[in-house]
């Protein structure tokens, strides 16, 4: 097994600034107050994070030690920053770089909308913002709505994407999106960190906004990014989106001039000039070729279109677009049906409204209804309950009428103001029945999306089917596990916005399932925090029902989500509230789970043989609901917690087992660790087939990209090289371990590890680190309610004192034993 280097291809100097960046962020400190309190100079410490110079040792040392973090992870990378390598020598024969392998980082993420090839006037307003980007890095562009704000700051990011080669983001805030609630800065910034690739450990689950802001200036301190945040509600809203230190720009539009940002400049636009509302008519209605057309013609029925468009750039382009494609039509005609209506845009939108045929018409005014930002042709189809070739055909039309809008190939979006109208329509045109039965459709379409996409990624959950009442004729097609993935992250905000729609509209069975099948996605990319808010909702909702299935996995699902989150009291009060429920209900899948979550917060909580049996029950439940994933699952936990209690022999053979009976397709919950409890069993007795099968098991971590479980495999490595007297190597894999958590500053999972380290340590010859490792075990453990990991600290500590301090030795021993809780 080769070992990822996570600096390899990176500049080390760079990153050693990035990563003291981070720690700027945690200090909370201002560059001269940070500088002080480390006995730094403010303009050494400036050289330092700017990555303009390497800093000496002691700096870093101190730095670290203000914030309370480790400084040895990051002396490899302090040492590569201080010796940089030579460039390697010429050759003449030409050398092809290698392919790039499996799971090589992708090309940076460009999400920005089409540059609309018509784009006219706006020199000076567009002069102001590349010329204030360059002095203060964000600039604000107000206006009134459909004055062009967005199409002014998606074109100035276009011309900056070469000045900014890492990522090009585009996030619309919905300050004034008719029937939707502004997005609130915490959704903003995971969306915004998810589309930089951010880890789900890496980003803060507790803390709130300001801890994500941090993380977020922290992510593009080290990268050349422009950012659009376009249709802010207001100050509050958009300032904790804002980069910090670093070279990244940011863009936002508002209706409102942000006053709020005294710090940020403005760039107020105002109505085209005649001449330019003019040139934007000729050219977006394509008659800019030279020839005489109809507006020429006309000129005074051409002056009245400009006129009635208010010389807004939005306005312009719809009438343009029906001028364009109705041939023949006069401006006269042109004129007459935009006068038919209300304002400028009303008239506009529903001249082009009528110019469809009652089907595109309808689809118009029911796309007013769908509670998310962007569609794709399943949503249109579900909504409007027509063929997926048909809502495809007619999403086209809509495109060319300009009444849509195609920000990706596949995806749709409809303007603020186009929304509203269509929103407008559908209230007054279709019965409040015909409404009901539309979002229904899309709401039994977003279960049914995510309950395949969930059950198209084995290696994350073990979902059931769902029962919202009408399925997809059309659902989309998930061939992998990364085409879910994609998926789940494309559906992310709509996901959340028809969860909503379903709260208000009181459709409790959808507020019941939705989370379920979102939970193994959202738990990696949105953390704890937001599942156990959905699942509080969803229980409600399943309360509400009284129904016995739907209040268990309720209850199950709430409380695996409390487990998660280190609340193990309330999770243990949700599994007794959903025992003899799920009981009732008769529904064998669901008391397999159940017992599964229950045997491992029974074994957190410091039990023996209570676990032990819960995963053995949960083996035949499963098998008798005819989930041979499911069966291997807990046979592979039980094979775990036999080899945490020294039964390697009986162990080993439940690991093989569980390997011989987990699906063909290497989905990990029975996989990883089947393979890590058969790698450490087998340690001493094959050393050879253990290390192959703890590298299969970190291979496969790292593929699914999940940090906790290569540290996790790492760990265990250890382990398994420290059984077989190879010390040193155990060593640094407990280091790498410990590396990668302190990397990703999470502190609390190190109660997993610190036992395992600390006993290498002891074995090596290395008793004072083990007596560290273990008193820090000791401190951690009764605040996350981990009383094993309590009583194997006590354990470690008596083995180092053995020799020394018996009497002492003894003591702890005591406490251990203390410690868990009584077995009957």
């Amino acid at each position: 097994m080769v070992e990822h280097d996570r600096t390899v291809g990176g500049d080390p100097q760079e990153e050693l600034a990035a990563r003291l960046r981070l720690l700027q962020e945690l200090s909370k400190r201002g560059v001269r107050a940070l500088a002080r309190d480390a006995g730094l100079s403010s303009s050494s410490l400036s050289r330092y994070l700017s990555g303009q110079t390497v800093p000496p040792w002691p700096a870093v040392i101190a730095l670290c030690r203000l914030v309370q973090r480790d400084p040895r992870p990051l002396r490899p990378l302090w040492e590569r920053a201080s010796n940089p390598l030579p460039a390697p020598p010429k050759t003449s024969r030409q050398v092809h770089p290698p392919s790039p392998p499996a799971g090589a980082p992708r090309p940076p993420r460009n999400d920005l909308p089409r540059d609309v090839p018509d784009f006219t006037g706006r020199e000076a307003q567009l002069t102001a913002v590349l010329d204030g980007l360059g002095g203060s890095r964000v600039i604000a562009v107000d206006g009134m709505a459909g004055v062009g704000k967005t199409c002014l700051a998606v074109h100035a990011a276009h011309r900056l994407t070469a000045d900014y080669p890492d990522a090009q983001l585009y996030l619309d805030l919905h300050g004034f999106t008719e029937g939707r609630k502004p997005l609130d800065p915490d959704r903003a910034l995971r969306t915004l960190l998810a589309a930089l690739d951010v880890p789900s450990e890496k980003v803060p689950q507790e803390g709130g906004v300001e801890e994500l802001a941090a993380c977020w200036r922290s992510e593009l301190a080290h990268r050349r990014a422009v950012v659009v945040l376009d249709n802010a509600a207001d100050a509050e809203q958009v300032r904790p989106l804002l980069p910090g230190a670093g070279p990244s720009v940011a863009l936002i539009t508002s209706r409102n001039r942000l006053l709020g940002l005294d710090e940020v400049p403005p760039v107020s636009l105002d109505v085209l000039t005649e001449q330019e509302s003019a040139e934007l008519l000729v050219r977006a209605s394509g008659e800019a070729d030279g020839r005489e057309g109809r507006l020429a013609r006309d000129p005074e029925a051409t002056a009245e279109v400009l006129r009635l468009c208010g010389r807004l750039p939005l306005a312009l382009r719809l009438a343009a677009a029906r001028l364009r494609h109705r041939p023949g039509w006069t401006v006269g005609i042109l004129v007459e049906r935009m006068a038919e209506g209300a304002s400028e845009f009303d008239t506009a939108f529903a001249m082009s409204v009528r110019q469809l045929d009652r089907a595109k018409a309808r689809l118009f005014r029911l796309l007013g209804l769908l509670p998310g930002s962007s569609f794709d042709e399943h949503v249109a189809a579900a909504l409007a309950d027509v063929p997926l070739r048909s809502a495809r055909e007619m999403l086209e039309d809509l495109l060319d009428a300009h009444l849509v809008q195609q920000p990706a190939a596949g995806r749709y979006r409809l303007h603020d103001l186009v929304h509203q109208h269509a929103r407008h329509s559908t209230m007054e045109q279709d019965s409040p029945a015909d409404r009901d039965r539309a979002l229904t459709r899309v709401l039994d379409y977003y279960v049914h999306a995510a309950a395949a996409a969930d059950a198209a990624m084995p290696f994350l959950s073990l979902s059931r089917e769902a029962t919202v009442d009408r399925p997809p004729a059309e659902p989309p097609q998930f061939n992998d596990k990364i085409a879910a993935l994609i998926w789940f992250g494309t559906e992310y905000l709509n996901l959340l916005a028809a969860f909503e729609a379903a709260e208000d509209a009181g459709a409790d069975r959808h507020l019941c399932e939705l989370p379920r099948f979102m939970r193994a996605y959202f738990a990696r990319r949105c953390g704890t925090t937001m599942l156990n808010g959905l699942f509080e909702r969803s229980l409600a909702a399943a309360q509400r029902l009284g129904d016995p299935l739907q209040l268990a996995e309720a209850h199950s699902d709430l409380g695996f989500a409390r487990y998660n989150a280190g609340r193990m009291a309330e999770a243990s009060a949700a599994y007794e509230a959903a025992a003899p429920l799920a009981s009732k209900a008769g529904d064998i899948r669901a008391e397999a789970e159940l017992t599964m979550r229950r045997g491992y917060l029974a074994w957190d909580e410091g039990y023996v043989e209570e676990p032990l049996a819960l995963f053995r029950l949960a083996g035949k439940l499963y098998a008798d609901a005819d989930s041979p994933m499911g069966t291997a699952h807990a046979t592979a936990y039980e094979a775990w917690a036999l080899l945490q209690l020294g039964h390697r022999e009986e162990a080993a053979q439940l690991a093989r087992t569980a390997l011989e009976t987990s699906p063909a397709d290497g989905a990990w919950p029975p996989t990883l660790t089947a393979l890590i409890t058969l790698g450490v069993a087998i340690a001493h007795e094959d050393p050879d087939e253990a290390v192959g099968h703890l590298h299969q098991a970190l291979a496969l971590a790292r593929e699914d990209g999940h940090k906790h479980n290569e540290a996790w495999c790492l760990n265990c490595l250890g382990v398994a090289l420290r059984r077989m007297g190879r010390y040193d190597e155990a060593l640094t894999r407990h280091g790498q371990a410990f590396a990668l958590l302190e990397e990703l500053f999470e502190d609390h999972w190190k109660i997993h590890f610190l036992s395992a380290y600390g006993e290498t340590c002891r074995l090596a010859g290395l008793s004072d680190q083990a007596l560290a490792l273990h008193h820090q075990a000791l401190e951690l453990a009764p605040k996350l309610g981990h009383r094993h990991a309590e009583a194997l600290a006590h354990e470690g500590i008596a083995a180092i004192l053995d020799e020394t301090d018996p009497t002492a030795a003894a003591e702890h021993r005591a406490a251990g034993r203390a410690v868990l809780p009584d077995p009957h």
